[in-house]
């Protein structure tokens, strides 16, 4: 890889930081209201995160059949995206998560996901590079199941970079 993508791609995740927004007396006040409201829409939260070993560290999440669960996905390792970076791809039932890490390792255009086994997603974020976080909310199937996730960042599968979403 070039010195000059990797220059690049660092520049562009720190020109990009976190904004800072300000408000003073009421206004702050019914912004902490209306965060809390959007927060409510968007179900419970699930925090992860993903690092350079390949591992989630939460791999199991029990929810109720018709939850609406927001993940947020935390890349807290130190690679560059390029080389190394995560998401979350829940899956249908069914699914053989093998086959379907597999298929997508030179899609990258698609985030690793193949375009013919789309159908098999309930759900998925972007992919997160180092220091960045990825969000995504979804009603859980009111059917009773377990859903597997998986990271499809080429050979993170294979790593141990999975779990499931137990709904009971």
């Amino acid at each position: 890889m070039k010195k000059s993508s990797i220059c690049l791609a660092l520049a562009s995740i720190l020109l990009a930081g976190p904004a800072v927004v300000s408000a003073q007396g009421g206004a702050a006040a019914q912004a902490g209201a209306a965060a809390k409201a959007g927060a409510a829409a968007k179900g419970r939260t699930v925090n992860i995160t993903g690092n350079d070993t390949m591992k989630y560290d939460t791999t199991t999440i029990t929810a109720k059949p018709g939850e609406t669960l927001h993940i947020v996905l935390k890349n807290v390792g130190s690679m560059p995206k390029v080389a190394m970076a995560h998401n979350v791809v829940i899956l249908k039932p069914g699914t053989d998560a093998s086959a379907f890490a597999t298929a997508g390792m030179t899609s990258r255009e698609t985030d690793f996901i193949a375009p013919a086994q789309k159908a098999n997603v309930l759900a998925a974020t972007t992919l997160a590079g180092a220091g960045e976080t990825v969000e995504l909310t979804f009603k859980v199937p009111a059917k009773p199941a377990t859903y597997t996730f998986v990271c499809t960042f080429p050979g993170h599968f294979a790593a141990g970079m999975q779990g499931t979403i137990v709904a009971k």
